[in-house]
């Protein structure tokens, strides 16, 4: 009896068969899309036929970060994955792992190829990113002289400040000899020095912006010594050019943006720092004036002739001191000399004289006291008021006053 194999031997066995072929582990396909069907897990179901058949297809959700674009029936695309079984159902499906538009397959693949060689080059690596000048009075222009690009530039340009020099060097942006071009105005303009440099074009297919994703023209740019803004196609449009260039712009009007600085607003910022500048130096002359009028007060009591002063008015004060004090001294000697004379006057001879009274001497000026100092017929003077008695002593007597 012939061997006998069950289902799922025979699917695994297939699916094996399709592991095993390397030309089916990563295949490009191509077609019109079909049933396609966005899953809430985010995988994508689709179907890719032609004029002859039909392939199932899935994109699992962790592939859909390179998907650039939303899929929809009736699209021509190209899927890149590889071709199995699913062994439940025994039917075969590509599961894509990148898909881009039919028409720029192949152009896709040499960008990405290219981008990804030049970032392990290094040429995409923000250290070698030049500033933009931040007030540019020359700026170089590559690109074509009759696009809309130039257009939208001059008007930018004009608006936001027409003291600003455009120099434009007409270069071919599409089609044979258009990135030799791109790269001989980039040469030409930097040793001409100018302050920065716009290169760009307006938007169009991947064919058409394909001048900017050359090798040579991302090397003249990364070589440059001006710094480069690009502004190639629309926002969504990305060319090596950008990845290569100083700065990106979305367009060649944004770019015109961030190239050429605003005249007025620049006038503004100067009033307000022209403004800021006076205040600031009006309440540093105030503080200034406040600072060497402290200093002046300082200085003048600490002035030499502000301590004579000081000394002189203290010498005025102690000499008033002194003065008062020998006054009030002679008044209370004068109160006691005129009690002292008072007192003097009841002692006085000459008052006792004035009374009546007389005292008496010899003739030696001896005061005679008692009888006892005097003898018989001895000469004496006796003094009155006014004048001298001289007498002779005749008799004396002992005793009180008769």
């Amino acid at each position: 009896m012939r061997n006998v194999y069950t289902v799922k031997q025979v699917n695994a066995y297939i699916k094996n068969m399709f592991t095993q072929d390397f030309m089916l582990n990563r295949i490009y396909v191509k077609g019109e899309v079909s049933n396609c069907k966005y899953h809430t897990s985010g995988h994508i179901y689709f179907s890719l036929k032609d004029e002859s058949g039909s392939m199932a297809c899935i994109m699992f959700a962790g592939n859909r970060n390179g998907l650039g674009f939303r899929m929809q029936d009736g699209q021509q695309v190209i899927a890149l994955g590889n071709v199995t079984t699913y062994e439940r159902d025994g039917k075969y499906q590509l599961y894509a792992k990148e898909i881009i538009l039919d028409g720029a397959g192949l152009l896709y693949e040499k960008f990405e190829a290219l981008k990804r060689e030049l970032g392990e080059m290094g040429m995409f690596a923000e250290e070698y990113k030049q500033p933009i000048p931040k007030f540019a009075k020359r700026i170089g222009i590559v690109t074509a002289p009759t696009g809309a690009a130039i257009r939208d530039i001059m008007n930018v340009s004009a608006r936001r400040n027409p003291y600003v020099q455009l120099i434009l060097y007409p270069a071919l942006v599409q089609g044979d000899g258009a990135a030799e071009s791109i790269v001989k105005g980039i040469q030409m303009l930097d040793e001409y020095g100018v302050d920065v440099m716009i290169v760009g074009r307006g938007g169009g297919s991947i064919e058409d912006l394909w001048a900017f994703n050359e090798e040579i023209v991302a090397r003249a740019i990364f070589e440059c010594k001006t710094p480069i803004i690009s502004a190639v196609g629309h926002e969504t449009d990305t060319t090596i050019a950008d990845y290569v260039a100083d700065m990106r712009a979305p367009t060649p009007s944004a770019a015109a943006e961030l190239a050429v600085f605003e005249y007025q607003a620049f006038e503004n910022c100067l009033d307000e720092k022209r403004l800021k500048l006076k205040r600031t130096l009006y309440q540093k002359i105030q503080l200034t004036r406040m600072r060497m009028e402290r200093y002046r007060v300082k200085m003048n009591y600490l002035h030499p002739r502000t301590k004579l002063q000081k000394q002189q008015q203290r010498s005025l004060e102690a000499e008033q001191r002194i003065r008062n004090a020998m006054e009030r001294k002679l008044d209370v000697a004068k109160q006691r000399l005129a009690i002292r004379i008072e007192q003097m006057k009841g002692l006085s001879p000459l008052a006792k004289l004035n009374q009546g009274f007389s005292y008496v001497t010899s003739e030696t000026g001896k005061v005679v006291k008692s009888v006892e100092h005097v003898k018989l017929n001895d000469s004496l003077k006796i003094y009155v008021t006014d004048g001298i008695l001289k007498a002779k002593v005749e008799d004396t007597y002992k005793g009180g006053l008769q």
